[in-house]
């Protein structure tokens, strides 16, 4: 059981930071770009980070950390063969590395919060 929770991070980010990728690279991409503002869809891989974190053994920033990194190198090479893109290959490996950034950022948020939440509930 205890390997299953260690691992439940960094598989759940795994798979939540190539979904985001997918979609961003799909659908939302466009809508932020015709907004002006098209790297505004890189706070969506904040989900992933909070998503694992919540799911990793004592919600950790390691595990969700670790899970964005591995899914960064199939996340590029998706993008690489599926999609016709306007970037070259460092702005797409840019690209990702701040989805790493905002994964992680979103795990620190998650225990940020929650131990605010702990810490009010302790003082009550």
């Amino acid at each position: 059981m205890n390997i299953k929770r260690n691992w439940a991070g960094v598989i759940s980010c795994f798979l939540l930071f190539t979904a985001v990728c997918l979609s961003l690279a799909f659908n939302v991409k466009g809508a932020f770009r015709a907004s002006g503002h098209p790297e505004l869809g890189l706070l969506f891989f904040t989900l992933p980070g909070a998503a694992a974190s919540f799911l990793s053994r004592r919600g950790e920033v390691v595990r969700p950390l670790l899970g964005a990194i591995l899914a960064a190198p199939l996340c590029l090479l998706l993008m690489r063969l599926l999609f016709v893109t306007t970037r070259s290959f460092w702005q797409e490996l840019a690209w990702l590395l701040s989805g790493v950034f905002w994964c992680a950022l979103g795990a620190l948020c998650f225990l940020f919060v929650r131990s605010l939440m702990r810490h009010r509930r302790h003082h009550k």
